[in-house]
């Protein structure tokens, strides 16, 4: 809409009517029984006796114009004469364009044309007046009246009574009152946005007949966008109507011609706006409303009949418009609808306030319930609906209350969002409605491949019904090869809602865990049964029946999990229980037998997911494993062998990660050509692995924690990501520099690393060294030009770094303790530089950084001083500068060290604001996220470049401030500088001699540390003396190599942080004593100076 048209419909009038006359020649005839008729019939006019003339317009008038809904201009032979009524028009029309005020004209005594065109009396009466102006004032004014007289409106000569005449303008304005755009959409959150997009489809301007569709899911507010639609341009259109609960009608059980005559009955009496249409035949409509501008709202349409029943374009006039909303897109298309607005979900900020109105009649909750209201808006999936219900729901009710709510939200659905989310799910056919149930329960959030793969064995056509819940808003696929099947959460709960009131017998898929435990335990298991979702955290011990199975010799789906790892839920399986069916899906978590039961044929298995498990191998022999996809058995401690998997020849994904027994991968693995994931993290015995070679669809390796390999594996060129974290490898291939997909690379903790020469692709992106023992890096990544991130935290022993790519985002480089050099110049200006407790950087390393052009980067390193080449700086969080458009900003930021091991996910926020002088209102803020501060065992400096926005909207600012703080308290900003940029600051960046004193500091204070460590090291030592004389000598050999590989795991595992001591380097103590000692001394003789001249 346009934006007069909004605003209008926004305020509050202060006034029905503002009249604006020249006095002498109406106020008292015309005028004064205008305003008893505008009395008579309630209608409120501004009364300007009060005001007094002079030759500008009165505030007071001005501020009256702008609070009346409806302005009356009264034409009269002088009205031209006073420079005063033509300020008025100017200022009425200026309401018209910026608050959609609605202009009326009354032409008393004076023809339409001489207004227009300033001619006869009415033209020598504004030429008197203007005589005395500029032209341009002439010019506003003669625009203002041309446009007025064009404004269809009452002229006095067309009457031959006057009373009758101002009884008809009386009715006007009320009329026109009475279709004031409603209110009943005022406030509400994102509505405005929904109809700036949706006025856009209908192009109002267009001469031609046009239809939209907006299509979403239920509950979204589809009905209420189209009812603010018909609100605010219904009167836009000769005839308009809203037709609703379509889906109703649908159901009436007419045969289809029948019902397209029953439907275009409603239609014309609702437009006509006539009571019990009939019509003959189904061309009625066409030859009624052919030579009309219409406007047609069809809500929450069901079915194409229906659409083919109301909506052909071609039956109405120019300029008429229909707007259809629906839950199924794939109606719109069929009728060749195609500017469709999709209405999506409102952001997790607008939910809440939408969710707050309904709950506490306020845009944001009290302090007390901010997570709780948050909480629940999250439960409600941010569905319109259901924030509006439940809000309504909980309106009024304490604290307490809430808590107790809570958990029947998360499990239970309000009966008024049931019936709404439950009419698309019964729209449904059968088939359909059951891949529906499929997906709620076990594939919500799972590619549509792997949906499809699971139920081939069904008699469902999965890729059809997809596509039909996608159509009608109950899933969303995502596109391409991200084509996840996402179920909204409310949906999901309206799913097994409607499981729980199936027939017992009929069910295909049992989710009731109490159910689940009868069946199993006396198995009681029937042919229906296809799917067994059992969450074991609900129950406390169980005992399969050994015959558990054996009658559903239907189950595809069977998924055993405990979601929290609660680990209580204790299901034992007897050795007996030899069977189960042929599967699709097997997850089981903390599966307690040694192997699966024998009589298991994994011939259908698409996904076999054993987390957890006590298996020692999986079955006998080589199986038919055509079918599967996903291999899962993570955490499977005492996992000793995979099976042959020659046959697997689909298989995507291997996860071995944690299994801790396993000592090598079979050969047959090596012929695995759709395998693209393969993780064996933390297998700490794995010795063997079969080259990869052949794996042409090998994306992603992650071989974390394998302390037996030596050497590095064989891999394909393929590879995009490779981790080989905490090994023992000391070199890595040559040939990785021919590996041109790769893009992440990572050897963390990689000890008996010493030099990183090796020659990588450009095609790297990420290459992580960190904890790692080397000491050097060569200059073999200055040429990786598509290098964003480099890790180097905690290599103890780094002394220097080699010139960085210009493509740099992020360096870490935070606790190299030995680091002391970087190649110059820098040249990262977008690059994030950490180098946090790096005591030992040089004085050209810190020259560099402090001198380094930041543009989107920023700089992270040791210092207490801000240093000289920033020349304003304050002591304290704030300083004033001089306005200018570009600065280099460095904070001190002092923090208490803490040698605990807390949440690395904690982050602290350091804000920057911006303020001008005298005018706080107009301050800007920026953000800087830093991570570990409680780990800096000294003040820090942080460095980055501001773009500074005051300048360019406040250009006269002379001056402003700025003011840094942490957001969550986590530091204290000690000191603060800027430096102003400009071309010559650039070239000229020295660092000072008042930085050689900070750099001397912290020397200092590393060498305090290193001493520290030192001495806490000898200490261990002596303690740690004569240990391995008290070992058990007759140990199996199995217990001697877990010791050893723990040896190893402990050797590069990431050194704690040390508890912090008082900074207390050996020189500042010197000068502590000496400053004691002259203390003490002067105070003594001081004493004896006072005691000898008292003597005498």
């Amino acid at each position: 809409m346009a934006s007069s048209s909004s605003s209008s419909s926004r305020r509050t009038w202060r006034y029905n009517v503002f009249t604006s006359f020249h006095g002498p020649d109406v106020r008292k005839t015309f005028l004064s029984h205008l305003r008893k008729q505008f009395n008579y019939n309630g209608i409120t006019m501004f009364d300007d006796q009060r005001i007094e003339r002079s030759q500008i317009i009165a505030p007071a008038l001005t501020e009256a114009i702008r609070e009346s809904r409806i302005a009356i201009v009264l034409l009269s032979k002088n009205y031209a004469s006073s420079s005063w009524c033509l300020d008025e028009l100017l200022e009425i029309l200026d309401c018209k364009e910026q608050l959609g005020q609605i202009v009326m004209t009354v032409f008393y005594g004076v023809h339409p044309s001489d207004v227009r065109k300033q001619t006869g009396d009415f033209g020598i009466a504004f030429n008197e007046t203007c005589a005395r102006k500029t032209e341009e004032q002439r010019q506003k004014w003669s625009q203002a009246l041309t446009y007025v007289g064009n404004i269809a409106g009452e002229h006095f000569q067309n009457w031959d009574n006057e009373a009758k005449m101002i009884e008809k303008i009386a009715s006007d304005v009320s009329d026109k009152l009475n279709t004031t755009p409603s209110r009943d959409f005022d406030g509400m959150i994102g509505l405005e946005a929904h109809l700036r997009k949706i006025e856009s489809l209908l192009d109002l301007d267009y001469d031609g007949a046009k239809i939209v569709g907006i299509s979403g899911p239920a509950g979204i507010g589809k009905s209420t966008i189209a009812r603010a639609l018909h609100s605010v341009l219904s009167k836009r259109f000769q005839h308009n109507c809203f037709m609703d609960n379509l889906h109703e009608s649908y159901k009436i059980g007419l045969v289809e011609y029948g019902l397209r005559l029953r439907l275009q009955e409603q239609l014309l009496s609702k437009i006509l706006n006539l009571d019990g249409i009939r019509i003959a035949h189904l061309g009625v409509i066409r030859e009624r409303l052919h030579d009309q501008k219409v406007l047609i709202i069809l809500d929450d349409v069901e079915s194409l009949d229906q659409l083919d029943a109301l909506a052909n374009i071609e039956w109405f006039g120019p300029g008429s418009r229909v707007i259809v909303t629906t839950e199924n897109k794939e109606i719109l298309q069929q009728h060749g609808i195609s500017d469709i607005y999709h209405v999506g979900f409102p952001s997790s900020k607008e939910a809440l306030m939408i969710f707050c109105l309904s709950a506490f009649r306020q845009l944001s909750p009290p302090d007390r319930f901010m997570n709780l209201a948050a909480e629940v808006a999250k439960l409600c999936g941010y569905l319109p609906l259901a924030l509006h219900v439940l809000g309504s729901s909980l309106r009024g009710k304490n604290y307490s209350d809430w808590i107790e709510e809570l958990p029947r939200l998360q499990t239970c659905l309000d009966g008024r969002i049931e019936s709404v989310l439950k009419v698309g799910y019964e729209s449904l056919h059968e088939k359909d409605q059951a891949l529906f149930l499929y997906i709620a329960v076990f594939f919500n959030y799972q590619h549509a491949d792997y949906v499809t793969s699971m139920l081939a064995k069904t008699n469902l056509n999965v890729r059809l019904g997809l596509k039909i819940l996608a159509n009608r808003h109950l899933i969303h696929i995502g596109h391409g090869a991200k084509g996840i099947v996402v179920m909204h959460r409310l949906l999901k709960v309206m799913a097994r809602q409607v499981i729980s009131k199936q027939e017992p017998w009929k069910r295909q898929i049992l989710v009731d865990t109490q159910e689940i435990s009868y069946v199993l335990e006396n198995a009681e298991g029937n042919g229906s049964i296809a799917g067994i979702s059992f969450d074991v955290g609900e129950i406390n011990k169980l005992t399969i029946s050994a015959k558990a199975f054996e009658r559903m010799h239907n189950l595809l789906l069977l998924k055993v999990y405990d979601p929290w790892f609660t680990g209580k839920g204790q299901v034992h399986i007897p050795e007996e229980m030899d069977f189960l069916p042929r599967l699709s899906l097997l997850r089981w978590d903390a599966y307690t037998r040694k192997t699966l039961p024998r009589r298991f044929c994994p011939e259908n298995l698409v996904e076999l997911n054993m987390p957890d498990s006590q298996l020692e191998k999986l079955w006998e022999g080589t199986q038919l494993l055509a079918n599967l996809k996903t291999m899962k058995l993570s955490r499977s401690s005492r996992l000793k062998e995979l099976p042959n998997l020659s046959n697997a020849k689909n298989l995507e994904r291997l996860d071995l990660h944690e299994c801790v027994a396993l000592l090598e991968l079979p050969s047959s693995i090596s012929n695995l050509h759709k395998l693209y994931f393969l993780e064996t993290n933390h297998c700490r015995r794995l010795q063997v692995i079969p080259t990869l070679t052949n794996l042409v669809s090998l994306e992603d390796i992650k071989m974390m924690g394998c302390l037996r390999l030596k050497s590095f594996p064989d891999i394909p060129a393929n590879i995009i990501r490779l981790s080989v974290m905490e090994t023992t490898i000391a070199e890595f291939p040559a040939s990785l520099r021919h590996f041109s997909h790769i893009e992440s690379f990572d050897i963390s903790g990689s000890v008996n690393l010493k030099t990183f020469s090796t020659l990588l692709p450009t095609s790297v992106t990420e290459l992580h060294i960190d904890n790692s023992g080397i000491e050097s890096i060569t200059d073999c990544i200055k040429g990786l030009h598509n290098l964003r991130v480099l890790a180097l935290s905690n290599c103890k022993k780094l002394t220097s770094l080699p010139k960085l790519p210009s493509s740099l985002k992020w360096l870490r480089a935070s606790h190299c303790e030995s680091l002391e050099r970087v190649s110059e110049p820098l040249n990262t200006p977008n690059a994030d530089l950490d180098f946090s407790n790096c005591f030992k950087l040089d004085r050209q390393a810190r020259q560099a950084i402090f001198q380094q052009r930041f543009v989107d980067g920023r700089a992270l390193l040791p210092g207490r001083k801000v240093p000289a080449l920033f020349d304003h700086r304050a002591r304290g969080n704030s300083l004033t500068i001089p306005n200018s458009a570009s600065y280099k900003v460095c904070v001190v930021i002092s923090t208490e060290f803490d040698h605990k091991d807390r949440d690395s996910t904690i982050v602290s926020r350091l804000l920057c604001r911006c303020i001008v002088i005298s005018n706080s209102v107009n301050s800007t803020d920026k953000e800087f996220v830093l991570t570990d501060v409680y780990k800096y065992r000294m003040e820090h400096l942080f460095i980055f470049h501001m773009v500074n926005p005051v300048s360019f909207f406040y250009p006269s600012s002379r001056e402003i401030v700025l003011e840094f703080s942490s957001i969550h308290k986590h530091f204290d900003i000690v000191e603060c500088g800027v430096q102003i940029l400009t071309d010559e600051t650039e070239r000229n960046n020295n660092v000072g001699s008042a930085d050689e004193d900070d750099l001397w500091y912290i020397h200092e204070f590393s060498e305090s540390l290193r001493k520290e460590e030192k001495d806490k090291d000898s200490v261990a030592k002596s303690e740690s003396c004569g240990a391995s004389e008290k070992e058990d000598e007759e140990a199996t050999k199995d217990k001697d190599e877990d010791i050893a590989e723990h040896s190893d795991s402990e050797s590069i595992s990431e050194n704690r942080p040390r508890k912090r001591t008082m900074i207390s380097a050996t020189t500042n103590l010197k000068k502590w004593f000496l400053c004691l000692f002259l203390f003490f001394f002067f105070s003594f003789a001081f004493v004896k100076f006072s005691i000898y001249f008292d003597l005498f």
